[in-house]
């Protein structure tokens, strides 16, 4: 499935678009590290408080889901199995890695998994 003498990948992808999909994730990346660099720092004229500490926490948590599923994307991009289901090792498609790079599953693998949920 997967060349990596040539960059090409399970999904197909070209090394075009693999470049695109790279620079997308790695910029995703430096966003939610800077993110959490910035939570918890008292912003000024901020209001303090429970409330906004809880709104911190959880929006801390969310980048770092994030950051862990950027990461691991670019692992298997760097390991040549990027675009490739993890449940069913078809090619997930390129418009769906498009809209979301780190997708780990194809469409009909992430609906059975919701499903079963």
């Amino acid at each position: 499935m997967n060349d990596q003498a040539t960059g090409v990948h399970g999904a197909g992808l070209t090394p075009r678009e693999l470049a695109a999909l790279r620079e997308d994730l790695e910029e995703q990346r430096r966003f939610r590290l800077d993110q959490l660099r910035e939570s918890g720092r008292p912003r000024p004229g901020s209001p303090a408080g429970r409330g906004r500490a809880e709104v911190e926490a959880r929006i801390a948590e969310s980048a770092r889901m994030v950051l862990a599923d950027v990461e691991a994307a670019l692992e298997r991009m760097d390991r040549g199995r990027y675009g490739v289901c993890l449940q069913c090792a078809r090619p997930i498609p390129a418009r769906l890695l498009e809209i979301v790079p780190q997708a780990r599953y194809c469409a009909h693998c992430r609906r059975a998994g919701e499903a079963g949920r």
